[in-house]
């Protein structure tokens, strides 16, 4: 008899009689559930594996009425923020049982919105949503679908749904104080777009900071392009436009740049490298989202960012909870943030 026809007639019982172990704790080691030791969940694992065991995925769904899956819709994955936000979540997810399918909107709203479709179709268990500013309509159908889902990063408006955000106001503050404490006196906050939720937010906490410091406000600029970088490669044109900002600004006497994110702020490292009448060490720079962490780069930004595995836990406990019918009113998670200072604060 093949391998192949083998591993069909392999069944949790077989399983129990070569290990010794339950039929119920054969179950859970093959779901990964916590309940059970890792050593114990890795033996059945290999018994089963060398066994020839395929669990039968549609029949696990009949059973249970779920089918173990979720949804992530991410904004694009050539934003390093999304990669490590699918891995620390796919970490999360699996540690609760459920396989993921990653989906990419690239923050269009009209593509966001065929993207849900699709994973209602597939009857997953959950949705998480990465939202953008047209997000409204997509919001809309997942309510009407009874799909549990959870709004990750960002949300429109606060209380719509469950969501999970880190404290950007709290970050941008921390990171203009660190410009200001590093001596910075004329100070920019710059971004190649605005983002919903994320740019309201970290302009917040850049005003207040300034505020509280004393800088008066013909010292401080906010600089917010019309072209994203975000999920595409930088446009020629849009670095063409950084390096005549940041030359108003350096012959103005600027000296300290709050830059929305991590992938922009090197942009801007670079665009410092690469002007004539610029130099890297013209401005004092922080960013946010602390890729740094994770990420090894050849230009280092000190940078303030959230946990990002405490965000993924937190969203899946929300979203394991409404899987499981709590009815109780939308939460939403703010998750405390952390500057790592990395040395491009100080002018060499």
């Amino acid at each position: 008899m093949g391998k192949g026809k083998e591993s069909k007639s392999i069944t949790l019982r077989d399983i129990a009689r070569e290990t010794g172990y339950s039929i119920n704790t054969i179950s859970h080691a093959l779901r990964f559930k916590d309940d059970i030791s890792q050593e114990t969940g890795e033996k059945i694992r290999q018994i089963a594996h060398e066994m020839g065991y395929t669990g039968n995925q549609l029949a696990s769904s009949l059973r249970s009425g779920r089918t173990n899956l979720l949804a992530v819709i991410l904004g694009g994955m050539s934003n390093p923020f999304y990669g490590i936000m699918a891995d620390t979540i796919q970490d999360a997810a699996q540690a609760a049982g459920y396989s993921l399918i990653i989906l990419c909107a690239r923050d269009n709203s009209e593509l966001e919105l065929k993207l849900v479709e699709q994973a209602i179709s597939r009857q997953v268990d959950g949705i998480i949503l990465f939202p953008t500013a047209g997000s409204k309509a997509t919001i809309q159908r997942l309510r009407d679908s009874g799909t549990p889902f959870v709004l990750m990063s960002r949300y429109l408006t606060e209380g719509e749904a469950d969501s999970v955000v880190c404290d950007e106001v709290g970050g941008a503050y921390l990171a203009t104080r660190h410009l200001i404490e590093r001596g910075c006196r004329k100070l920019a906050y710059i971004s190649s777009t605005t983002v919903v939720f994320s740019s309201e937010q970290r302009i917040k906490g850049f005003t207040r900071a300034c505020d509280d410091s004393g800088i008066t406000p013909e010292n401080r600029s906010i600089i917010i392009s019309s072209d994203s970088i975000l999920n595409s490669h930088p446009a020629p044109d849009w670095q063409e436009k950084l390096a005549a900002d940041l030359c108003k600004l350096k012959a103005s006497g600027f000296d300290g740049l709050f830059v929305f994110c991590d992938v922009e702020a090197w942009h801007a490292l670079e665009v410092l490298q690469n002007t004539a009448d610029l130099q890297p060490n013209d401005f004092s720079i922080v960013s946010f989202d602390d890729l740094g962490t994770t990420l090894s780069y050849p230009m280092t930004v000190c940078s303030v960012g959230g946990n990002y595995v405490e965000m993924a836990e937190k969203c899946m406990e929300l979203l394991e909870a409404r899987i499981h019918h709590d009815t109780s009113a939308p939460r939403t998670v703010l998750c405390p943030v952390h500057l790592q200072c990395r040395g491009s604060c100080k002018r060499l």
